[in-house]
């Protein structure tokens, strides 16, 4: 029998578009013979509760069908029930929300015929998943993707207010914006396998995937089936030479710049020592005032549906 999958389509992905996509994600999913149930979303965090659930109704797979909040969410329901300790289903994705970042580092297609093709076909491998925790946080969070902190967290939070702007032109904006409205850098401590150092930091991103804001290549060289988070941090440069960094990113060549340090680590520790934190969690934001973040690795943590590579 077709395996089950049940997939949770978050309509306020896209910035409302996802939803009118609910009939041509069915008709796909029916023309690549995948067995599916779809359910829409209703309000934030509805995705981890329809994920968590659905790890003990013998799903297959479950798939996150929206952007890279939407994915965060059934992430975390997912591993929530195996921190209870059911077995889990594979993690799968269609993407239809601004950056798909999460998606593009588990190798999900980008276009909806694809990924139905790719649901269809069955691969699986498995792929890390980090944990942020801190003070300010209740309880520790799962992150697929990536942690921002700084600079990236202002500009996701900018290109949202934009309401006629989509996808990579609008982190665009939201970057010039941030650049010269919001440009400070706070002084942190940081820590990792026996580094420690205090510097300004404008920029911190603890990676498990590769890219941010749809074509940013924070860590282009992560691998998320390592056992390791990849670090980019930027200092304090002047506002000309982080366009020409905005720049870098974009190509994936900052680690050229002497005002970027990359590295890779199991754990990473930030504090703020002047100033507050402001952080996400794939896309989704985890607090503006944060004092203390601690970002860890965990090593084949979970199941992804993958095309199989030929």
């Amino acid at each position: 029998m077709a395996e089950r999958h049940l997939v949770i389509l978050n309509p306020a992905a896209g910035k409302g578009a996802a939803g009118a996509r609910a009939g041509e994600i069915s008709r796909l999913l029916k023309a690549h013979g995948v067995r599916h149930e779809l359910v829409l979303t209703e309000r934030p965090l509805h995705a981890a509760l329809i994920a968590e659930r659905a790890a003990g109704e013998g799903y297959d797979a479950v798939v996150a069908a929206g952007g890279d909040g939407t994915g965060n969410e059934v992430l975390n329901g997912l591993l929530s029930a195996a921190d209870r300790g059911l077995a889990i289903p594979a993690l799968g994705f269609l993407c239809a929300g601004r950056g798909n970042d999460f998606a593009f580092g588990a190798g999900a297609p980008a276009g909806l015929e694809e990924g139905c093709a790719a649901l269809g076909g069955g691969g699986r491998r498995l792929m890390d998943v980090g944990r942020v925790s801190g003070p300010q946080l209740e309880g520790a969070r799962y992150f697929g993707n990536g942690i921002g902190i700084g600079f990236d967290t202002i500009v996701g939070l900018e290109a949202a207010k934009l309401k006629r702007v989509h996808g990579f032109l609008g982190y665009v904006l939201g970057a010039l914006k941030t650049m010269f409205l919001y440009y400070r850098a706070p002084k942190v401590a940081l820590g990792w396998d026996g580094t420690a150092r205090e510097q300004k930091a404008l920029q911190i991103s603890a990676m498990n995937g590769r890219r941010m804001g749809g074509a940013f290549l924070m860590t282009p060289e992560a691998l998320n089936d390592d056992g390791q988070l990849d670090l980019c941090i930027a200092g304090q440069p002047g506002r000309l030479a982080m366009l020409g960094l905005i720049l870098r990113y974009m190509k994936g060549t900052q680690a050229g710049s002497r005002h970027i340090t990359m590295c890779r680590t199991r754990a990473v520790e930030v504090r703020a020592l002047d100033g507050e934190l402001v952080a996400h969690a794939d896309g989704e934001l985890l607090g503006t005032s944060l004092s203390e973040l601690r970002m860890e690795c965990l090593a084949a943590r979970v199941r992804v549906v993958a095309p199989v590579p030929a």
